[in-house]
C-alpha cells in the first residue's frame, strides 16, 4: 500500500506493509516513517486524494477561511483534527464564541462552513469566530509553535495530566491552542507528540471519554476562566 508522510518537513513517499502495521478503528496505519523516523498515522494514497478533491471543492465555495478579521496571534484557539461530525463543528463553533475563543483552526476531514449542518447548531458563529481550514494538522501545529503558542493536547495518553491540575499548578499560558482529536480515535500519534503538554478530563463513571464538542465545552471554559 502506497502513502504519504504526513510530517509537511518530510512528506516522504513509502509503501507500507500492511502486516507490518497496526490498524485503527478508521483503517489508518499506525507506524514508523522509514524516511523522518516519525510514529505517525497513515492514509493510503486514495484517502489522500479524496481530502485533496474536498480541499480543492472548498476552496472554490469559499470554505478555507471565514468570521471576523483577527490581527496577530491568538491568545486562545482550537485546532480540530478530522472530527467528521458537522454537527459537532457547529457545537465547536459556537462553544469558542461563547468562551471567548478567537481562532478556530479545522483540518484533515474535519467539515468547514458554509455547510448548513454546521449552522443549525453554531447558531452563527461561525460569522463571530475567526477560522481556517488546512488539510494537516501538523503544518498549523508548526506555524503556531514558531509564534510562541502553546499546544496542549486533549487527550488521554500515558503521560496526559488533568487539566485541572494543570490549571492549578499554572503551568500553561496563553498564547495556547487546545486540540480536539477525532471522535473515535482521537488525536493522531503525530499531533499527540507534537504538543507541548497533553491534558485529560476525569472520567468517573463507566465510560472512558466524552463527545468531542462536550470535552471541548468543558475543557474551554476553565482554561478561559482561568487564564483570563
Amino acid at each position: 500500500m502506497e502513502t504519504i508522510c504526513p510530517n509537511p518537513k518530510c512528506a516522504h513517499r513509502f509503501s507500507l506493509e500492511e502486516p507490518q502495521f497496526d490498524s485503527d478503528k478508521r483503517n489508518h496505519f499506525h507506524g514508523v516513517c522509514p524516511n523522518c523516523k516519525i510514529q505517525a498515522s497513515f492514509r493510503t494514497l486514495e484517502a489522500l486524494a479524496v481530502i485533496d478533491n474536498v480541499y480543492e471543492k472548498r476552496k472554490a465555495r469559499g470554505g478555507l477561511a471565514g468570521g471576523p478579521e483577527l490581527q496577530g496571534v491568538p491568545r486562545l484557539s482550537v485546532l480540530v483534527e478530522d472530527v467528521r461530525s458537522l454537527w459537532n463543528v457547529g457545537s465547536i463553533f459556537r462553544t469558542a464564541d461563547g468562551a471567548g475563543f478567537d481562532r478556530i483552526y479545522l483540518s484533515g476531514i474535519s467539515g468547514s462552513p458554509p455547510r448548513k449542518e454546521i449552522e443549525k447548531v453554531s447558531l452563527g458563529a461561525e460569522n463571530t469566530v475567526n477560522w481556517l481550514y488546512e488539510r494537516n494538522p501538523l503544518a498549523v501545529i508548526e506555524d503556531l509553535k514558531s509564534e510562541g503558542v502553546e499546544i496542549v493536547g486533549l487527550e488521554v495518553s500515558d503521560n496526559s495530566r488533568l487539566l485541572t491540575e494543570a490549571l492549578a499548578e499554572k503551568s500553561l499560558s496563553v498564547p495556547l491552542c487546545l486540540v480536539l482529536g477525532n471522535e473515535v480515535s482521537g488525536l493522531s500519534p503525530q499531533v499527540l507528540s507534537s504538543c507541548s503538554s497533553v491534558c485529560h478530563l476525569p472520567m468517573r463513571g463507566f465510560k472512558e471519554s466524552l463527545n468531542v464538542a462536550v470535552a471541548f465545552g468543558i475543557a474551554a471554559y476553565a482554561l478561559a476562566e482561568a487564564l483570563s
